[in-house]
């Protein structure tokens, strides 16, 4: 992974870990819509602008690619780039959980 792609996309906004985390199996912008709207229990609902512009940038920067269009819909899915960036903030996101646990266990002991 080039230092451009790290620096772009680590830390991540929540709107691109959850793209990104929708697009392990081939899916349309819809789909990815309904995908993390689910997933976040309707905490993060992407509109068209917001999904459709992080598709296209994801789709330059080889995070993801396109596959075919079936029914007048644009089927994408993460690519081995896409997975190892994932990858990265997964790591990321346990290190904070981690960290912040054993700071709060630690603040408790001592209450």
């Amino acid at each position: 992974m080039d230092a451009h792609i790290k620096k772009v996309y680590v830390p991540m906004t929540e709107t691109g870990f959850y793209i990104l985390l929708s697009l392990k199996k081939p899916n349309h912008g819809y789909a990815v819509v309904q995908s993390v709207k689910e997933m976040t229990d309707g905490d993060i609902v992407l509109t068209p602008g917001t999904l459709y512009g992080s598709l296209s940038k994801m789709e330059k920067d080889g995070l993801i690619k396109f596959l075919k269009e079936v029914d007048k819909r644009k089927l994408y899915k993460i690519t081995d780039l896409g997975l190892e960036v994932l990858e990265l903030e997964i790591k990321r996101i346990e290190r904070l959980y981690r960290n912040s646990k054993m700071v709060m266990d630690d603040k408790m002991e001592t209450m």
